[in-house]
């Protein structure tokens, strides 16, 4: 398990246990992070399990396939540094200690 930190829509920081190996967004709705709508169920296919990850974690994630670009093309508050799909970031070990910004549908 590693220690995840989402900033709530409404600003709630709100750390949660997620298991190594599921996604992130997975991790989120099992515990009830507000923001996560996960619509498609984790298809990559309809954006809202969209979030913001901090610019110093940015770089430590795998790079953004095309299905997750197209996909964010769809998101509100889109950012296109720190933009991505909870749905499409496993969790490991590496991401202990992940802040994320959840920017609300």
């Amino acid at each position: 398990m590693v220690n995840v930190t989402f900033i709530e829509p409404d600003g709630t920081r709100r750390t949660i246990s997620a298991a190594i190996g599921a996604s992130l967004m997975q991790a989120a709705r099992n515990e009830g992070v507000a923001g996560i709508e996960a619509e498609c169920g984790g298809a990559c296919s309809c954006a809202t399990c969209h979030i913001h990850i901090a610019e110093d974690w940015a770089g430590r994630l795998p790079e953004r396939s095309a299905l997750e670009l197209d996909m964010l093309d769809f998101a509100n508050r889109f950012d296109p540094e720190a933009s991505r799909l909870a749905c499409q970031i496993t969790v490991t070990a590496d991401l202990d200690g992940l802040l994320v910004d959840v920017p609300g549908q």
